[in-house]
């Protein structure tokens, strides 16, 4: 159940910077922490626990001795991990990006990209992190191929246009609705979308695809679109028992990026900046609503068919 409380403000400490929020955007992670799935996990964990890990907005305080070269009033992004390990190797419960002020270290925060909205900018830690990530791991030479099921979400989204500047021939599935915005993101060709994605795939490149993203979730059923000894990236877990591990007969490995990984990474989200400041990386806002109509936007959310990211304005 999502609620509007009042907590204290948060303040900079040594290393660390204050941003004050203008926009988070709303992601999956966020719904699973609403819904009570990581119930389980936070069992001993103190509440309130507020959702939330993607933020923009402006620095409007610097503890002592951070080093940095921003400034009050720059406009920067972060992306932040609602709950984080503790030095004892417990949970502790850090705040998430639904909230008119958060602090972090000062290399979890980096410069917004210029000419970019705080609505847009809080679309693109997470996801493009995430995007990276799996990018990073797949380590695919340019030239190869790369079937990104779930083509027209943000992270699809994200994916194509990243692998496209990495030199990869990206494939991506459509609905018909969706064709256009899936070949704007770079995808240099198209299948339909569906149960039987993998089959498509496989009778338009007969030996297989190097790699597939599994955004969508369809699971082992993708293994089929792969040739042998290529790569499967699972994003979550699909609703298969247990999952899915490779598959050692034909030498498919199963990759899962863990975007905590690219926590504080100033280097890697300063990255993401230098994309979307190039136009490589193009933000997609879908909605924008107040943050206090944070469940209406949850709802939006699991009715499905949202093209970008819906993002909360404080």
């Amino acid at each position: 159940m999502l609620q509007a409380i009042e907590l204290p403000d948060p303040h900079a400490g040594p290393g660390e910077i204050r941003v004050h929020v203008r926009a988070a955007a709303v992601n999956p992670s966020d719904t699973l922490l609403r819904s009570g799935a990581h119930a389980p996990a936070l069992a001993g964990v103190p509440g309130p626990y507020v959702p939330g890990m993607d933020v923009a907005g402006v620095v409007d305080e610097i503890g002592p001795g951070t080093e940095t070269d921003l400034s009050i009033g720059d406009p920067v992004m972060a992306m932040l991990l609602p709950v984080t390990p503790a030095p004892d190797g417990s949970l502790q419960n850090s705040g998430g990006g639904y909230a008119e002020y958060v602090v972090r270290p000062a290399n979890w925060i980096v410069r917004a990209p210029a000419g970019t909205s705080h609505e847009a900018a809080a679309t693109l830690p997470m996801n493009a992190l995430t995007a990276m990530l799996a990018l990073d791991q797949l380590n695919l030479a340019p030239g190869s191929t790369l079937a990104v099921v779930g083509a027209a979400g943000a992270l699809g989204s994200y994916l194509i246009q990243m692998a496209r500047q990495a030199g990869l021939i990206v494939i991506g599935d459509a609905a018909p609705a969706d064709e256009a915005l899936v070949r704007e993101s770079g995808a240099i060709d198209i299948v339909a979308r569906g149960s039987d994605v993998a089959g498509r795939l496989r009778a338009r490149y007969p030996d297989g695809v190097d790699a597939v993203a599994d955004v969508a979730l369809f699971g082992s059923r993708l293994f089929d679109a792969i040739r042998d000894g290529g790569t499967l990236v699972r994003f979550r877990q699909s609703d298969e028992p247990g999952g899915y591990q490779a598959d050692s007969t034909r030498g498919i490995t199963v990759r899962t990026p863990f975007v905590p990984e690219y926590a504080g990474r100033a280097d890697k989200l300063d990255e993401i900046r230098r994309l979307a400041e190039s136009g490589v990386l193009i933000p997609r806002v879908a909605k924008t609503l107040p943050a206090a109509e944070a469940h209406d936007a949850h709802r939006l959310f699991a009715a499905g068919g949202v093209r970008g990211r819906l993002v909360l304005t404080f």
